[in-house]
């Protein structure tokens, strides 16, 4: 069967690639300019990034029928904003080696995927919901400093849903950058288009970086971006191999490490924005999304910095508005999800809230910890009563 593209694709990967963007471009700068970057080197990450993303999404997406999305590790990026202060380029890249080598392992060993599958369905739209909850949240906060903006955008997306459901989205974008533009919001006065250049960076392996920094960066991809990112995958009801999922982000890695790839994985957020239904009713059809979003960061990657400079001429508040509105569906029917059986109802609810507050523990994110805790009180109530038979 064959199935052609529409505008809701297009927009979910555009706004999907925008989120991801405007929500953590700016950590990657600190994490390169902590290694003691240039300007071309920052612009060679961003190129390298884009272009890595772009593959794994575009390919896995397309190859699989799945909206699989790929991202940069947004916490590892903020690990190595500390973490790589005092090391050479080179030895970071060789840090960015050895957690790639690390990944690749684990999805080639298929131990992630095994681990996966033990995690039941209504724990998964439980921690899902509970990462997408501060969006929804956002949303509304937004109205706090820009009313009519994001009022606006609230309006036009009710409408939308009523009349013209599968465009929905596009319209509420379109709707918002109309009104920043005439508010004056938008600031692209100063923007240059600019092609972004690789520069390869040879790598250098020091035992103290590889453990301190390597194995950090590893542990926090693998346990706040993989692990949520296919629990998305599971609470959308794709049951696509995880083990090829993680080999492939892995190599990438490798590959692209060099010219300051510095570590990808399973995207969890912005991969909501592919699989909800404002990206098409059908499921089958979903995945055309998430290979638009591999378009558009091929984009970002070829014009690297300057790309990023444009996302950031877009207000914050209409980020968050589109963002949280592009979201609404998916934490309503994760909820729904999470919560329907009384029997794992308590343990989907702890495994929500743990996540829902953003703690972070060891430097490992809520989501992990979030799963943990529901995991814990799912299997609980079962061992307490073994041992009393």
């Amino acid at each position: 069967m064959r199935f052609t593209p529409s505008l809701s694709h297009i927009s979910a990967g555009f706004v999907a690639v925008l989120v991801g963007y405007t929500s953590s471009a700016a950590i990657i700068f600190q994490a390169a300019s902590a290694a003691g970057a240039s300007a071309a080197e920052i612009s060679s990450w961003l190129w390298a990034l884009g272009i890595g993303m772009a593959l794994t999404s575009g390919g896995l997406s397309l190859y699989f029928k799945t909206p699989v999305l790929t991202a940069w590790s947004t916490p590892g990026a903020a690990l190595l904003v500390t973490g790589l202060s005092g090391l050479s380029l080179n030895e970071a890249v060789g840090v960015f080696l050895f957690s790639s080598a690390l990944i690749t392992l684990c999805g080639i060993t298929g131990w992630f995927d095994r681990l996966m599958k033990q995690v039941p369905a209504p724990l998964a739209a439980a921690m899902l919901a509970g990462v997408l909850f501060q969006f929804g949240l956002q949303l509304f906060g937004a109205m706090e400093t820009q009313l009519l903006l994001v009022g606006t955008m609230l309006l036009t997306y009710l409408l939308g849903r009523i009349l013209l459901p599968r465009y929905v989205i596009p319209l509420t974008l379109a709707m918002g950058l109309l009104i920043a533009a005439l508010q004056g919001m938008l600031e692209v006065e100063t923007l240059s288009w600019e092609l972004a250049r690789p520069i390869w960076t040879w790598p250098e392996f020091s035992v103290p970086a590889l453990i301190g920094v390597g194995v950090p960066l590893f542990i926090v991809t693998m346990a706040s971006q993989n692990v949520p990112g296919l629990a998305v995958l599971r609470a959308n009801g794709y049951d696509t191999p995880a083990s090829p999922l993680i080999t492939s982000t892995g190599l990438t890695g490798l590959i692209l490490a060099p010219l300051g790839g510095f570590a990808f994985n399973l995207a969890a957020i912005t991969a909501a924005i592919c699989m909800g239904k404002e990206a098409d009713p059908d499921p089958k059809r979903r995945y055309l999304a998430s290979a638009w979003a591999g378009f558009f960061y091929l984009l970002t990657g070829i014009f690297g910095a300057t790309v990023a400079a444009l996302f950031a001429a877009f207000p914050s508040q209409l980020v968050m508005a589109i963002a949280g509105l592009a979201l609404l569906g998916t934490i309503s029917s994760s909820l729904s999800a999470a919560l329907k059986d009384d029997e794992v109802r308590d343990a989907a609810l702890i495994t929500f809230l743990a996540t829902a507050s953003g703690m972070t523990l060891v430097g490992v994110g809520s989501a992990f910890w979030g799963l943990v805790a529901g995991l814990v009180a799912y299997h609980l109530p079962k061992i307490v009563a073994a041992t009393r038979t």
